[in-house]
């Protein structure tokens, strides 16, 4: 049987009665600006009945996106600026991004890159350029770790993959391969053996990043195909957006956290949103987000708490921005309640 398609314009979203007719004139703006992209799996999970449905807000476009703010940039986390030869990235002194392809399954409204990736964004690093990139990590013994990036490069065909990561594992100082990807969420039936088998070389560990921001994306499929990339020797972790209406209270997150933990993912990262252009409907605020952590502390399992994050804009890093517990002399515990520390003898 014929897999269904990806719905990738506003045409295939009315047809499959994610958006309805009169919403379309406003829409086309939108459409024309950022890309979209929306998998059969992802579409399954969208309850068209519910305005506030977490999964249609990540991936349906909204007449918000053209909202901007004096605030936005079009590249939040300065890319461009730590970025000497066409997909590395290099912000930190032991690891880089190596951005392959700027293609994705499905393309988030809140996406940090969405200036940069889809069918008008910047394509994927052709053979000169791959040469170019890897000399550069060759160069460099520091680099002890190559962040997978782009874009999706689980897009990309086991081959393609297969080849990249045997030539990282030829360059003897990188010890670690990260791959950042939705597809085992998005396209649970693409995780197959020769792909398991692709991340995989003799000379590196190969850890997938895998990025979902609401427990109903970890689907019975996606556990699946999770299962098969563990099973398979690839070791996993999170990747969370804190994002308003969709997962910012203390309850969906620790659904979504103990999800991650049951399906062996570790949670990493939970990520303060970028400042990308027309992301303001979906922004929390930093208290709020430190809020949520609060409550999780103690309440749900320590395997569950990830740790919240700021990129600092216009790339000066990432910093933990979790609640403080320790003040001079006192130490508040998970309740709330605040002790002296280090206690009277």
């Amino acid at each position: 049987m014929t897999a269904a398609p990806t719905l990738r314009t506003l045409t295939d979203l009315a047809n499959a009665g994610l958006v309805a007719p009169e919403r379309r004139a406003a829409l086309e703006a939108v459409a024309r600006r950022y890309a979209i992209a929306v998998t059969p799996g992802m579409a399954e999970l969208i309850a068209p009945e519910d305005p506030a449905d977490p999964i249609a807000a990540q991936f349906l476009p909204q007449e918000a996106e053209l909202s901007t703010t004096a605030i936005e940039r079009a590249d939040p986390i300065g890319d461009a600026a730590h970025s000497p030869v066409a997909g590395i990235v290099h912000r930190y002194p032991d690891r880089v991004l190596l951005k392959l392809t700027h293609t994705c399954a499905v393309y988030c409204r809140f996406c940090f890159r969405r200036e940069m990736v889809g069918p008008e964004g910047h394509g994927n690093l052709d053979a000169a350029q791959l040469d170019a990139a890897l000399a550069y990590i060759a160069g460099r013994p520091d680099i002890w770790e190559v962040i997978l990036t782009g874009g999706d490069p689980l897009v990309l065909s086991p081959r393609r993959l297969k080849e990249v990561m045997d030539r990282l594992s030829a360059i003897p100082h990188v010890k670690i391969a990260r791959i950042h990807t939705r597809i085992p969420v998005v396209t649970p039936d693409a995780v197959t053996e020769d792909l398991v088998q692709a991340l995989r070389a003799p000379a590196l560990t190969t850890w997938v990043a895998l990025h979902a921001n609401h427990p109903r994306e970890l689907s019975p499929a996606a556990r699946a195909a999770c299962a098969r990339l563990v099973d398979g020797g690839v070791a996993m972790v999170s990747q969370t957006v804190l994002l308003k209406g969709i997962n910012d209270d203390p309850e969906t997150l620790g659904a979504l956290m103990r999800a991650f933990v049951e399906t062996r993912i570790k949670p990493y990262y939970l990520h303060h949103m970028d400042l990308a252009p027309g992301t303001g409907h979906l922004r929390t605020s930093i208290e709020d987000g430190q809020a949520i952590m609060r409550a999780l502390r103690g309440a749900v399992s320590g395997l569950c708490q990830p740790t919240y994050i700021l990129d600092i804009p216009d790339g000066h890093g990432k910093v933990p921005i979790g609640p403080a517990y320790l003040a001079e002399g006192t130490i508040e515990d998970p309740a709330g309640r605040v002790r002296a520390y280090p206690p009277e003898g």
